[in-house]
């Protein structure tokens, strides 16, 4: 009865409560209309206060004699005085260009628009058009901004590399960190999602390891798994652990993920049988099935480093039919790449006719396997003179449609295809149609479009043309959404600072770099002429500061002129010596 109730009078309220109608917004007071008229025009308010008041203060201000007395400072100025005033403007300007330019290729902005946008702005009156949340304005922002959201969201790269086997090997051999910070800092977050729960406080083991995946230093996590591993030697978290970050080769790395799997599954049997006693015992259930399909994951991916590449398929395909609700891990992009190693097509085929759908989220890897397949058919036979002359075919046409639509949803991964960039070790997080996305992919797929005969050739000839079906992929995309404009600044947090991230679409450069750097070469210019020819540089400055300054100060003076050359004609000439 209660809940009857209350639904009754939710009902009552409703009804007894206006209902906007559709595509109108309430009328607003005159308070609210004041308020936005006066924020329209509160700069012109104060420039038209401004001239008033210097217009009323013009006698007090003496402005017509203190304009004269700067005619005559100016006119009184040596050569030098432009010299050093040029010079000191070239240099300051010059460091502003400099700085400019700095903040603009770290950043992706302007510092001196950004500021103008974020402080003055709101100082000189400017105001965000405000729409009504029923209008469908605000309709087309909120569904515009979620999908920016979900396009700026950070997965974890289904390929990533062993720290400890590959990431510090590079480290040692080059003396660079692969890994930014923000990268690891999502990985300790993904390892306490998925290896923890809130009963590890049950096994002292699992406390220990709670705490190694908070840590920061990696020493300190190695040595919190050894004392995990004291007391409790069958602790699978500790042995993934140390696979992980400690193991120097894959090999050893393998090994260790062995007796993991040997610990885990014990574990995750014990789990099924006490998963309905209470709801602590099923979220156990879900941590142990997450440690348990990570380490099959992880042996799969060492089989395939290895050479053992039917090994690594079989596993994958066992934990797909085993653990099919972990789409979300991505387990068939691995599944796709060591199909492809294998050359065994049709199998990729299959793959992607499940994973290749409208309504599963797409990705490099899908996009471009799938052009791949289809450059394979015609990829041999191809010249671009040829098909100028005949035209394409049907299934050239085919392949030319996929390397668009799997542009159009990654434009950065054609330049390192192609080789025009260079390839660095991918990150542990990818952002979907960034560079980040793109280094992943083609670090492990390059291979397999070389082995293909003119698939390169191919999409070296056609990937450009997909730009000209999107002329403003910012604001409409031709098979995909707009292409999201968040993904520079993502990509510059997960990728190492000494990798040129790769912009999309290509930002022209703001104006006041045009701006900085013209004054700069301009008074850099006239500080020069003027130390060469100081005469000339000096008469024209005089020219361009008296002439333009006709007030009365001036008129005073050359009627003063005036006068005195008439007094020295009435003058009687000097007496000569001899008389």
């Amino acid at each position: 009865m209660a809940d009857g109730d209350g639904l009754g009078e939710a009902a009552t309220t409703a009804a007894s409560s206006p209902v906007p109608t559709p595509g109108l917004s309430p009328p607003l007071g005159w308070r609210e209309r004041l308020r936005a008229g006066l924020a329209g025009t509160g700069a012109s308010l104060w420039f038209v206060a401004g001239l008033g008041l210097l217009y009323a203060l013009r006698v007090p201000l003496r402005l017509c004699e203190n304009l004269a007395a700067v005619t005559v400072f100016l006119n009184s100025l040596t050569p030098k005085f432009y010299v050093a005033l040029t010079g000191t403007s070239s240099l300051i300007s010059g460091l502003i260009f400099v700085f400019e330019w700095w903040y603009f290729h770290k950043h992706g902005t302007s510092f001196i628009e950004q500021v103008s946008v974020s402080h003055l702005r709101p100082l000189m009156g400017g105001t965000e058009s405000i729409s009504e949340p029923g209008s469908p304005s605000r309709n087309r922002e909120s569904e515009t901004s979620r999908h920016n959201l979900s396009e700026c969201k950070v997965w974890r790269n289904p390929l990533n590399l062993f720290r400890g086997a590959e990431y510090r090997r590079y480290t040692w051999v080059t003396g660079k960190e692969p890994l930014t910070y923000y990268d690891m800092n999502l990985s300790a977050q993904d390892h306490q999602t998925f290896f923890t729960c809130d009963t590890d406080f049950l096994r002292p083991s699992d406390t220990v390891m709670q705490k190694a995946w908070r840590e920061r230093n990696p020493p300190a996590r190695i040595k919190a798994a050894y004392q995990a591993l004291e007391l409790n030697n069958d602790c699978a978290t500790a042995y993934v652990l140390l696979a992980e970050e400690e193991a120097t080769t894959i090999v050893d790395a393998e090994r260790l993920f062995k007796q993991a799997l040997k610990a885990g599954e014990t574990i995750y049997r014990r789990s099924q049988q006490c998963q309905h006693q209470s709801p602590q015992h099923e979220a156990q259930l879900r941590r142990d099935t997450n440690v348990l399909v990570y380490i099959k994951r992880r042996l799969a991916m060492c089989a395939r480093k290895l050479g053992r590449i039917r090994e690594a398929v079989k596993i994958m395909r066992d934990l797909m039919k085993e653990f099919p609700p972990l789409t979300m891990l991505n387990i068939h992009e691995n599944l796709l790449e060591s199909l492809l190693e294998l050359q065994a097509y049709a199998d990729v085929q299959a793959v992607l006719a499940k994973y290749d759908d409208i309504s599963l989220p797409k990705s490099a890897a899908i996009c471009y396997t799938a052009a791949l397949l289809k450059t394979r058919t015609v990829s041999d036979k191809f010249s671009p003179e040829t098909a100028s002359r005949r035209g394409l075919s049907t299934a050239e046409i085919n392949a030319v449609e996929a390397i668009h639509r799997a542009v159009e949803f990654n434009p950065h991964v054609p330049k390192y295809l192609l080789e025009m960039k260079s390839l660095i070790l991918p990150p542990e997080h990818i952002l979907k149609r960034g560079d980040s996305e793109a280094i992943a992919y083609a670090f492990f797929h390059l291979q397999h479009w070389k082995r293909i005969e003119g698939a390169l050739n191919l999409l070296q000839c056609t990937w450009e043309g997909t730009f000209r079906m999107i002329p403003y992929p910012l604001e409409k995309g031709h098979l995909f959404y707009p292409y999201p404009s968040c993904t520079e600044t993502a990509d510059r947090e997960l990728l190492p600072t000494f990798h040129h991230v790769s912009v999309y679409p290509k930002k022209e450069l703001p104006f006041f770099i045009h701006f900085t750097a013209g004054l700069c070469s301009s008074t850099a210019m006239i500080a020069l002429l003027t130390h060469q020819f100081p005469e000339i540089m000096g008469v024209f400055a005089k020219a361009f500061c008296s002439e333009p300054l006709d007030s009365p100060g001036t008129t005073v003076m050359g009627e003063n002129k005036h006068y005195q050359r008439q007094l020295r004609f009435l003058a009687p000439p000097p007496s000569s010596p001899d008389c």
